[in-house]
């Protein structure tokens, strides 16, 4: 896998994550044929938070916890973005995940 691509790859998904909808790294690594990569995709999310076209705060873990945070310019900007699309975080955690959850697989006919 290289890894260019591969992150490439990633934000392209990112990218169509609808406002005041979240994903897991895990949904997106499975969308791209990789299940088992989904920590893979966290490093590219991580890589992603200072690009301002990939929206890199909709993408957290399996359990609606917000695992990116460090990596914005801020501990609470992460929470701060999604708050603004409507999304409530409660200690790190996404309320109501499950209604906010955007499965690319599901999303996009695959």
């Amino acid at each position: 896998m290289d890894k260019e691509s591969f992150f490439k790859d990633v934000y392209e998904v990112a990218k169509l994550i609808p406002e005041g909808r979240v994903t897991s790294y895990g949904a997106i690594a499975a969308f791209l044929g990789v299940r088992r990569s989904a920590r893979v995709v966290g490093w590219a999310m991580n890589g992603a938070v200072s690009q301002h076209d990939v929206p890199a705060h909709r993408v957290v873990n399996r359990a609606g916890v917000l695992t990116g945070k460090h990596h914005f310019k801020t501990p609470t900007r992460m929470q701060e973005l999604l708050e603004a699309e409507g999304i409530a975080v409660i200690e790190d955690q996404i309320v109501d995940f499950e209604k906010h959850f955007w499965d690319p697989m599901k999303e996009l006919g695959l």
